[in-house]
């Protein structure tokens, strides 16, 4: 299976509409000319600041916009977004994502969100984060820090994106995710099923992603979390079925990327998720909360795992490098915790 960036909408949806079986079996034998067997990789996601968000993002529970039970929080300090990188890499995670309910960052937060990359990547976990749209000088800056993945989802198709978000154009995404790349960073993108799209949107969803001039090295697929409040509380729920296929789709089409089965797995039973491995996922956010909605628990998870012969990928650092980047990060804490004039005048809470 050679990497394509030319598909046509005619070409993914003979994929889609192959007979279930075939088409599973055509995804794992992708998955595995590229990706070890029965092995996943596992990543936690930590709000770093939480809702009064000015988008209008029709699923987001953190929109200012919406009244749902999400508390505004200011931006976190260093030390406890760095106490709960610690502890997501004693559970097993080997990338630690960070989200910010903005539109885009401001300067002023610049130097809070490098003191944070820095620290965690001292721990030898890979750093990630979402904080909205990016400016070219602000992905430079993120990249020096040592970003490892900026994560900025594309949602749906062009054509049905002004159904869902008109804060900001499909195009102020793509833009997005070219600083990312020019910068150096490696891409997380990915897309939301359930928000009323068509079958035709979702093929749009996947062509968009696939046809990058670099497919993302991370392709999120989540599954809409209905909250109350949102304008889409009330949307009609997916066909597992047809959940598993996008993901089988999405393997085919980009076979190099790491396909996340994201958001929603807390609605899934044991079944869809394994078919979803079957069909070519192979990471998943670890930990009890996915920014505010519920994810399943780590135990339930290695439960699962265990069932199915699933292994964790581990981390590539050795582990006297591992110990060592411990200690830099009991020392990056200590520095965190130390206020400079910045922080004194620093204001968080929009």
């Amino acid at each position: 299976m050679e990497i394509r960036h030319n598909w046509t909408a005619k070409e993914v949806d003979t994929l889609f509409n192959l007979p279930f079986m075939d088409l599973l079996f055509q995804a794992q034998q992708v998955h595995r000319e590229y990706h070890p067997a029965n092995k996943v990789q596992v990543s936690t996601l930590l709000s770093i600041k939480t809702g009064a968000c000015p988008e209008d993002c029709k699923y987001c529970p953190q929109s200012a916009r919406y009244r749902t039970d999400v508390e505004r929080e200011r931006l976190m300090e260093v030390e406890q977004v760095l106490s709960a990188a610690e502890k997501a890499r004693s559970s097993g995670a080997t990338r630690f994502c960070m989200g910010a309910a903005w539109k885009n960052p401001h300067e002023r937060d610049m130097p809070h969100l490098i003191r944070m990359i820095e620290g965690v990547k001292s721990m030898g976990l890979e750093t990630c984060m979402t904080l909205g749209m990016l400016t070219p000088d602000q992905a430079d800056e993120l990249a020096v820090a040592g970003l490892d993945y900026y994560n900025h989802n594309l949602d749906t198709s062009p054509e049905y994106y002004g159904n869902i978000i008109t804060t900001r154009t499909y195009q102020d995404r793509l833009d997005t995710l070219s600083h990312v790349r020019d910068a150096g960073m490696k891409i997380c993108s990915g897309g939301i099923i359930g928000m009323g799209e068509s079958a035709r949107d979702r093929i749009g969803l996947l062509m968009e992603l696939a046809n990058l001039p670099q497919h993302p090295e991370s392709v999120p697929i989540n599954m809409l979390v209905k909250v109350a409040g949102t304008p889409l509380e009330e949307a009609e729920d997916v066909d597992p079925f047809d959940f598993i296929r996008i993901i089988a789709v999405a393997r085919i089409m980009m076979p190099g990327s790491a396909v996340r089965l994201s958001a929603g797995r807390e609605n899934m039973n044991d079944q869809t998720q394994t078919l979803c491995f079957m069909a070519g996922a192979n990471s998943i956010f670890y930990g009890c909360k996915l920014l505010t909605t519920p994810n399943p628990g780590e135990d339930r998870d290695m439960m699962l795992f265990d069932r199915l012969g699933i292994n964790r990928i581990e981390s590539s650092q050795k582990p006297d490098q591992i110990e060592e980047a411990s200690l830099m990060a009991q020392v990056a804490q200590q520095v965190a915790a130390r206020p400079t004039e910045d922080d004194i005048f620093y204001d968080a809470t929009r």
